[in-house]
C-alpha cells in the first residue's frame, strides 16, 4: 500500500508522556486522594455501584512500583463515532503493556461492543500496531454503538473475556459508553469474574468533561479542523463580499464545539443553546438577533458574513422542544403507522394541525416546508424525531430571510442577502490527531495500564494539568461514578454519567459575550489555518482557546 509522505512522517512521531510517566515502569508508584461520591443522587448511585462506589481518586507519581507481577491479558474496544487519537490510545495501552512484560498480551475486539458478544477480535502484534500510530480513524478495530447494559449480555462479555484469559477491559468511548463500563465493572466486581475495567475519555462534542476531565480527546483535533475549513470560509466571504454563510457544526447536546470555533475565527454570529435555553429565546427571537448582525453590516456596504449554528440548536429553544415532545407524542405506536400511510404531504399537513396544540402548531406553521418535513423523517429507534437530521443552518437562513423582508417592507433595511450552507460534521472525526490529541490520547492508552497493573476496575484514564507542557501533566485515575446522576431515560430512571454544557459563566464562554458585539458588525475574522505538527512549539502544541482560556 502506497503511503502519503504526511503519513510516513506521522508514523515516526514519539508521543509525549506526562513527567511520573517517563521514569519508566518500575518507578511509577500511587498517591491516594480523598474518597469520591456522585455528582448528584449520590444514594441512589451507591446503592446501585456497591462495588465500585465511593472508591478514592488516585495521582501517579514518582516512586517505588508496589503493584503485583502478573501477566496481563486486556481487551480493548472503540465505542460510538470516531474521534481523531483513538489509535494512539491503543498504541499507548500496547506499549505499556509490553513495557511491563512483553508477555502481556493486547486483544482489539472489532467493531465496538458487539465485538465483544460476537467474540470477533484480533490479537495485536508490534506490525499492527505501527501501521495505525498516530493517525486518524478508528479503522484499527473499528467503532460500534451496541450499549452493554443487559444482566445477559454482561453475561456473554465475561464468558468471552474468559475465553482468551482476558483480565482486563478498555472501553473509549464517550459518555454513554463509559456508562456502560461503570456497570460492566460494578457486575464484574459482584459476580467476582476477576475482571477489571477501566474507561478512556472521548468525544469530539467536548461534553464529557468536568473538574477532573479537563477535556475528551479528539475535541482538539476536531475544532482545528473545523475552525481551518471556517477560516477559509471567512477569506472567501470577505473576497467576493456578496454571501452570508451559515455553517452547522457538531455539538448534539452541548455548544462546545461552536463556541471553541467562534474562539478560534470570530465570526460575526455564534449561537450558543445554553444561552439560547437560559434566556428563552424563541425562533423569531434568535432569528431577529442574526438578522440584526445582516442589518448592520449592510448598512456599511457589507452584504456578507458568517454564521455558526451548533448541531442541536433547536432542541435548546423552548418552544421547539415543547414541539418536539408533541410530535413525539403525536407519533407514539401505531398513530406513527397512521401518518405515514396518508397520501399527501397537505394530507399530513392537517393530521398535524389536528394534532398539535395551538401554541405548538404556531411555532410549526413559521418553519419552512422543509424543515417541516425533517422533523417527520424516519425516527429513532424509541420513535423519536431525529434533531440531527434537521437542517438547522438552512432553518435560520429562512427565519431571517422572512425577518429582512419585513424589514425592508417596514424601510429599516435596504440590503441584499444571499444564504449558502455548509455542515462541518464528518470532516474532523477522522483528521490526523493534533500534537496536543496524539500527546493525550497516547498518555492516556499509557495510564490505562497502569492503572490495570495497579488493579483498579471502574476508573477513567485521567490526564490533567492539560494547558501545561506534556512534562507537566498529570497523569491518575478517577472513578466513573463521580460523574454519575440519575436521569430519566426511556420512562426509566438511569444512572448516567452527567453530560457538561457550556457554562455561561465560564471563562471561554464570557470572553466570547465580550466580544461578539464588535464581531457581529466589523469583520474581525481569524484565520487559523490547518493543524500545524512542525516547527515551533508555539504553533504545534497549541490547546484550544476554551482550555487556555479556563486555566488561564
Amino acid at each position: 500500500m502506497k503511503l502519503s509522505p504526511l503519513q510516513i512522517a506521522r508514523y515516526q512521531y514519539a508521543p509525549k508522556l506526562p513527567g511520573m510517566l517517563r521514569n519508566g515502569i518500575s518507578e511509577i508508584s500511587v498517591r491516594n486522594g480523598e474518597p469520591t461520591s456522585s455528582v448528584a443522587d449520590q444514594e441512589k448511585i451507591a446503592a446501585l455501584f456497591p462495588n465500585t462506589y465511593g472508591k478514592n481518586e488516585i495521582t501517579f507519581q514518582k516512586g517505588e512500583n508496589t503493584s503485583e507481577a502478573k501477566k496481563l491479558t486486556v481487551g480493548v474496544i472503540l465505542s460510538g463515532g470516531q474521534a481523531p487519537g483513538g489509535h494512539n490510545v491503543v498504541s499507548g495501552l500496547y506499549d505499556a503493556l509490553k513495557a511491563l512484560s512483553p508477555e502481556n498480551v493486547l486483544i482489539g475486539f472489532k467493531g465496538g461492543p458487539s465485538g465483544l458478544l460476537d467474540n470477533d477480535f484480533i490479537i495485536f502484534e508490534d506490525d499492527y500496531i505501527n501501521a495505525y500510530r498516530n493517525t486518524g480513524g478508528f479503522d484499527i478495530i473499528g467503532s460500534g454503538r451496541t450499549k452493554l447494559e443487559t444482566q445477559e449480555q454482561f453475561a456473554i462479555v465475561v464468558e468471552n473475556c474468559k475465553a482468551h484469559g482476558v483480565n482486563a477491559l478498555v472501553i473509549i468511548g464517550g459518555d454513554d459508553s463509559n456508562t456502560n463500563a461503570a456497570v460492566l465493572a460494578e457486575y464484574c466486581a459482584a459476580h467476582n469474574t476477576g475482571i477489571q475495567v477501566i474507561g478512556c475519555p472521548k468525544t469530539i462534542d467536548g461534553d464529557l468533561k468536568n473538574e477532573d476531565i479537563e477535556c475528551s480527546f479528539g475535541f482538539d483535533t476536531a475544532t482545528k479542523t473545523y475552525s481551518e475549513i471556517i477560516g477559509n470560509i471567512q477569506r472567501d466571504a470577505n473576497s467576493a463580499k456578496k454571501y452570508w454563510h451559515f455553517i452547522k457544526v457538531m455539538g448534539r447536546s452541548a455548544s462546545h464545539v461552536a463556541l471553541e470555533c467562534a474562539l478560534e475565527t470570530q465570526p460575526n454570529i455564534c449561537l450558543i443553546g445554553e444561552e439560547v435555553a437560559a434566556k428563552k429565546m424563541s425562533l423569531a427571537q434568535v432569528a431577529d438577533q442574526i438578522a440584526d448582525s445582516v442589518a448592520a453590516r449592510a448598512a456599511r456596504g457589507w452584504n456578507f458574513g458568517v454564521a455558526i449554528i451548533p448541531e442541536g440548536i433547536v432542541e435548546f429553544v423552548p418552544e421547539f422542544s415543547v414541539l418536539i415532545a408533541e410530535i413525539n407524542e403525536l407519533l407514539a405506536g401505531t398513530k406513527a403507522d397512521a401518518f405515514n400511510a396518508l397520501p399527501t404531504w397537505n394530507d399530513k399537513y392537517t393530521f398535524i394541525k389536528n394534532g398539535l396544540t395551538e401554541a405548538s402548531f404556531g411555532v410549526f406553521d413559521i418553519l419552512p416546508e422543509n424543515i417541516q418535513q425533517q422533523l417527520f423523517l424516519e425516527r429513532d429507534p424509541h420513535g423519536n424525531v431525529q434533531v440531527s437530521l434537521i437542517e438547522s443552518e438552512k432553518l435560520f437562513s429562512a427565519l431571517v430571510k422572512d425577518n429582512l423582508a419585513a424589514r425592508k417592507a417596514a424601510g429599516t433595511y435596504n440590503g441584499k442577502f444571499s444564504a449558502l450552507h455548509h455542515f462541518l460534521g464528518y470532516e474532523g472525526r477522522c483528521a490526523f490527531p493534533s500534537n496536543f490529541d496524539a500527546d493525550y490520547c497516547y498518555s492516556l492508552g499509557y495510564n490505562a495500564a497502569m492503572l490495570i497493573q495497579y488493579g483498579y476496575t471502574g476508573y477513567l484514564s485521567k490526564v490533567s494539568n492539560l494547558s501545561k507542557p506534556a512534562e507537566e501533566w498529570v497523569a491518575g485515575g478517577m472513578p466513573i461514578t463521580k460523574m454519575m446522576n440519575i436521569e430519566r431515560r426511556h420512562g426509566a430512571d438511569k444512572p448516567v454519567i452527567r453530560k457538561a454544557l457550556v457554562e455561561l459563566e465560564g471563562a471561554p464562554f464570557k470572553f466570547f459575550a465580550e466580544n461578539r458585539a464588535e464581531w457581529a458588525v466589523e469583520t474581525a475574522y481569524l484565520y487559523p489555518g490547518a493543524i500545524q505538527y512542525y516547527g515551533p512549539t508555539e504553533v504545534c502544541d497549541l490547546t484550544t482557546r476554551t482550555l487556555a482560556l479556563e486555566k488561564a
